[in-house]
């Protein structure tokens, strides 16, 4: 298994290390970059801190990369961006950005999500082997051989991520849950940035739906989300509106009867959505099925 080595900001650190226990985090990078393909999903990456300070700080399990607007992130993210506001999280981008965006942009980012990240105590940062100065942005590892099999050991340690009896043993792939900042890129990615309905392709007025909310026992998966345009996930959340298990969209006659109105939406009644090409990224049947019966008025 490998791992990616990347040079993390410190004040990015710095504020996630003072939240507490956290489900996710976004590693965003100031400039929209391709595919992050230097992890497979579940492999970690390490924070290591900027020269001189070569140490090993803490990590994340790799879930998804993709580039969004700054924006979006940070309603996706919040905090987790590792700032306190969007202002702060803008400042960032722009010390970092060259040329710097124009006050008025909402720039486009990079995003490394990571899932169940850790951060070590100071004591126990961990010194890193074989770095060079040159190495501007990370360098992936191979954590099954010396010395980077000892340092992931010494970070499950330090992270309480492992038994003790397990220290020495092999490292593997782990598969965290997702969290909701990361179900809202990951059902966006998927749906290729369309509204399932009426093919919107508008990120800020895009949403990604929970098909069984989690407050009524649902899960942040992708098969438990739909990308709907935002009045169709008001619509969709109250119940006006339903997704059937072979993916009609059933529109309920009490939207006429209650609002005097609904031709907008009665125009889709019927209609087959569009769904994500990938079979494990379609939403679930079972999940549909709890919607019609719990939420649709019919």
């Amino acid at each position: 298994m490998n791992a990616f080595v990347a040079i993390t900001d410190t004040d990015w650190f710095a504020f996630l290390s003072q939240l507490g226990p956290l489900d996710e985090v976004n590693f965003w990078q100031p400039s929209p970059r391709g595919s992050f393909r230097s992890l497979q999903i579940g492999e970690p990456l390490l924070f290591k801190l900027h020269s001189p300070n070569d140490v090993i700080v803490g990590g994340g399990f790799f879930s998804h990369s993709t580039s969004f607007p700054a924006r979006l992130v940070w309603e996706a993210f919040g905090e987790k961006n590792g700032a306190r506001s969007f202002s702060e999280m803008r400042a960032r981008i722009d010390r970092y950005r060259k040329p710097r965006p124009a006050a008025n942009e909402d720039p486009t980012v990079g995003c490394v999500v990571l899932l169940q990240p850790f951060f070590l105590q100071q004591s126990n940062w961990i010194p890193v082997p074989e770095w060079h100065r040159e190495i501007v942005r990370g360098k992936t590892v191979d954590l099954g051989a010396e010395p980077w099999h000892s340092v992931w050991q010494r970070a499950l340690v330090g992270a309480n991520l492992a038994p003790n009896q397990r220290r020495y043993g092999e490292p593997s792939l782990v598969a965290p849950r997702l969290g909701q900042g990361a179900l809202r890129v990951l059902v966006t990615d998927a749906y290729a940035r369309r509204c399932a309905v009426t093919g919107e392709k508008v990120l800020p007025v895009l949403h990604a739906a929970h098909i069984r909310p989690y407050t009524d026992g649902g899960e942040h998966r992708i098969d438990n989300g739909l990308l709907l345009r935002s009045d169709l996930h008001i619509l969709f959340d109250r119940g006006y509106v339903t997704v059937t298990p072979r993916y009609r969209l059933e529109v309920s006659r009490k939207l006429r009867a209650n609002f005097h109105n609904g031709e907008e939406y009665l125009r889709w009644q019927g209609q087959t959505i569009t769904v994500p090409q990938k079979r494990t990224e379609q939403p679930s049947p079972e999940f549909l099925s709890w919607h019609n019966e719990n939420r649709f008025v019919g």
